[in-house]
């Protein structure tokens, strides 16, 4: 029998990039005399503490938390969130994605691929042509209803989301097609007008279709969520320009989130993933149900009753997808039983 020997970590790589990082942003602080700046925004740090931990740990960004704390508990506009968020995942979850890749973690690599070559077109897409035309109660409302239902899929099918173990085999270039339609389509609408969630698509696909263990689907969503985070701050740097404030709540949170969603990486590891899936779930509930609460004048009945359709409509594609998944896991199955057959004849 041959031993496999565990992979090298590369743990100097991510040490490396943190030395870069603070450096610079000490640099920043420093030379720009932002000290009174990044002091200012102090509660963005203390409330991204855990929202890092959560982008490290589960498959839902930084933004996941920062964008409900600025929009709905410091009452900013939701342009501002959607802008932070791409600011600080672009920091925090790039910091988790180095980490990964240094740990050589396992990935789905085939529909990540995919979704990176999607994410490059859809998110300047959807930044240009679709976000500029959604108005910012409807933003909150995309951000709510994405996430509540995501946060609702997980209290309902967490059981068996967790048991999953290593992943079903597909056609590499199965995965690589759907992951890029995967990431075009999230990048051009969610992401684009929230500044999260091809992530969690990403992450949908590999758990419910894919039937993928959370030690795959997890890193390789934070890794997606990285790389359109960047695609999104670059984009909104060099041709639309950011939110007012962003700056000010970047130089507070950025070198918390470094650390943070790193930590949230391997913590997890230790105290397991479906405790933390769980309470992470049912914060994305309470806020879709507090915002539908505080919108409830601006939305009225009907606005709140549609909001609630959506979030069915969410539900219904999940089970979808999860039915699709079932499918074609059979699929093989009967397959491999009729290879098995033929061999034996």
């Amino acid at each position: 029998m041959t031993i496999q020997r565990p992979p090298k970590l590369r743990l100097w790589i991510w040490l490396l990039w943190l030395g870069l990082f603070y450096g610079v942003w000490l640099w920043l602080v420093v030379a720009g005399n932002l000290w009174d700046l990044t002091k200012e925004h102090w509660p963005m740090a203390a409330a991204m503490a855990a929202g890092s931990y959560a982008a490290g740990s589960t498959p839902m960004g930084g933004g996941t938390v920062g964008f409900p704390i600025l929009v709905l508990l410091f009452n900013q506009p939701a342009e501002l969130g959607r802008d932070f968020s791409f600011a600080v995942q672009a920091i925090g979850m790039t910091s988790a994605s180095i980490f990964i890749l240094a740990r050589r973690q396992p990935l789905a690599f085939a529909m990540l691929k995919g979704a990176i070559a999607g994410v490059s077109l859809g998110v300047p897409i959807g930044i240009f042509l679709i976000a500029p035309y959604i108005p910012a109660l409807w933003i909150k409302l995309t951000f709510a209803v994405v996430w509540g239902s995501f946060g609702l899929l997980h209290l309902w099918r967490i059981g068996e989301i967790s048991s999953h173990d290593g992943m079903t085999e597909f056609d590499e270039h199965w995965d690589i097609r759907v992951g890029i339609v995967a990431g075009f389509l999230a990048g051009a609408t969610v992401v684009a007008v929230s500044g999260v969630g091809v992530d969690m698509v990403l992450y949908t696909v590999l758990v419910l279709v894919c039937r993928a263990d959370l030690k795959i689907a997890i890193p390789s969503s934070v890794i997606i969520m990285a790389y359109a985070s960047v695609i999104g701050i670059l984009t909104k740097l060099l041709f639309t320009g950011v939110q007012p404030g962003v700056f000010g709540n970047w130089m507070a949170a950025a070198p918390v989130v470094a650390l943070g969603a790193p930590l949230g990486v391997f913590v997890v590891t230790l105290i397991g993933r479906k405790p933390t899936l769980i309470v992470v779930a049912v914060l994305c509930v309470a806020q879709l149900i507090w915002t539908l609460t505080r919108e409830k004048e601006a939305l009225g009945t009907s606005g709140v009753l549609y909001a609630l359709i959506a979030v069915g409509l969410c539900l219904f594609g999940f089970e979808k997808l999860r039915a699709y998944g079932a499918f074609l896991v059979g699929e093989i199955h009967r397959k491999r039983r009729g290879s098995d057959l033929s061999t034996h004849v």
